[in-house]
């Protein structure tokens, strides 16, 4: 069984950020395009659960994964 990857804590100064900007943000993308394509393929889980909105608001304790690579929303 393998061993999940660590979770970064991504401070986002303020709570709530959309999914698109947490991925840059968390460093899990380079950019703004790679986050809308990663999400439309259904590569990004938010919360363990594939989320298809680019704008959805996350909040302070929510997990974004894409790629093996995890980071929480830290206020």
């Amino acid at each position: 069984m393998a061993t999940p990857a660590p979770i970064d804590d991504v401070p986002t100064h303020g709570g709530g950020i959309r999914l698109g900007q947490f991925l840059q943000l968390a460093g899990l993308v380079d950019s703004g395009g790679e986050a809308k394509e990663a999400i439309r393929e259904g590569e990004v889980l938010v919360n363990g659960e594939v989320d298809l909105r680019r704008g959805r608001q996350l909040q302070v304790g929510d997990i974004v994964s894409l790629g093996g690579r995890r980071a929480r929303v830290a206020g």
